[in-house]
């Protein structure tokens, strides 16, 4: 992505994954403000038509009970991701 190119949420996201492999809901409010990943994830999937797949992290909330959210990981095609940054 050129410099002087505004950022916004989605490229946020998209790069995000790209250098991390995943994200999660919380990552996402925290670092970029996006309150709407599984929106944002949802466009890069069909958009993009990149392979993010979903896995459900199980953990034990402040009252203990059960809960789950999930993990977004990007499987890398890096001829498709090349494509895409040089697109941008």
């Amino acid at each position: 992505m050129a410099k002087w190119e505004k950022m916004n949420k989605t490229k946020a996201i998209l790069l995000h994954l790209q250098q991390y492999g995943y994200i999660t809901s919380w990552e996402a409010i925290k670092e970029y403000g996006a309150t709407r990943l599984s929106a944002i994830i949802y466009n890069l999937r069909n958009k993009y038509n990149l392979n993010i797949i979903t896995e459900d992290v199980d953990f034990t909330d402040r009252y203990g009970n059960k809960a789950s959210y999930g993990k977004y990981i990007l499987v890398k095609d890096d001829e498709k991701w090349k494509k895409l940054i040089l697109k941008k």
